[in-house]
């Protein structure tokens, strides 16, 4: 199913899969009306677009999803986190909101402007963020009804060096970072994740990025939502910023699927 047009999509898996691999920042794509709201010209914000999107994490999400033993459920954004970041909360608890970097934008990756400051946020979060919002609660609603439980993995990737956006860019940037929660993250899920991705460098902690995603409806509530979120740094597998993949994206791939294959049991 996908939100007209090309907002998202959920690729469906094995009916007995708990895991749901979600990919929220990979697309590049930003709809012309949204485009006519931004304040850069197109080679800035082709630029941005290069520091801000977790390149080739869709095409990584998808290549586990092909390796692993049962296939899991993938969530993916098609739409640049320019357009909303369905991660963020949509009110004053976000604290990204210090940088102008809420569910809706008006700062860039440094700090120059992309929207109007006084640009309301309500026409994009009622298009954008609360449909996706919507779906990814059913998917996660349906992950529990048919398997018993559900496992949400996050994608993500970041550059190897701080931008100045970044609220904890002080912090350690190891190849792997994973982003826990004190009630969803299951100390199993965590270690799982530490073996499936030994062979792809140190894997640190809540650092630089940390916490993990869950729709409101069973955050802090559903012990059966367990999350873990993989920050990838991004000279592992590509060209920054912005370019091509390269080998390690396979080596990548292979740790996703063992981490899935792991989540599944």
């Amino acid at each position: 199913m996908t939100d007209a047009p090309h907002s998202f999509e959920v690729l469906p898996g094995a009916d007995d899969s708990p895991v749901i691999l979600h990919v929220p920042h990979s697309a590049r794509e930003i709809p012309p009306a949204v485009r006519e709201g931004l304040l850069l010209d197109d080679a800035a914000l082709a630029r941005e677009l290069d520091l801000i999107t977790d390149a080739h994490t869709a095409e990584l999400a998808a290549a586990a999803a092909e390796r692993a033993s049962l296939t899991p459920w993938r969530f993916v954004n098609r739409l640049s986190r320019l357009v909303v970041d369905p991660e963020r909360f949509p009110d004053e608890r976000e604290e990204m909101l210090a940088v102008g970097m809420g569910a809706v934008y008006t700062r860039t990756t440094h700090l120059a402007d992309l929207r109007p400051a006084d640009t309301d946020p309500e026409p994009l979060i009622e298009r954008y963020f609360r449909p996706y919002a919507q779906a990814m609660t059913d998917a996660v609603a349906d992950r529990l009804a048919v398997a018993g439980r559900a496992v949400i993995i996050d994608v993500h990737s970041y550059p190897t060096a701080p931008l100045p956006y970044e609220l904890h860019g002080e912090g350690p940037r190891p190849p792997i970072c994973l982003g826990t929660d004190p009630f969803h993250t299951p100390p199993e899920l965590l270690a799982a994740a530490r073996e499936a991705f030994a062979a792809c460098g140190e894997t640190g902690l809540d650092s630089p990025f940390s916490g993990t995603y869950v729709p409101l409806e069973f955050y802090g509530t559903e012990p059966r939502v367990a999350a873990l979120m993989i920050e990838i740094r991004r000279d592992t597998y590509m060209t920054e910023p912005g370019g091509p993949a390269g080998p390690g994206l396979t080596r990548l791939a292979r740790a996703l699927a063992a981490l899935v294959d792991a989540a599944s049991r």
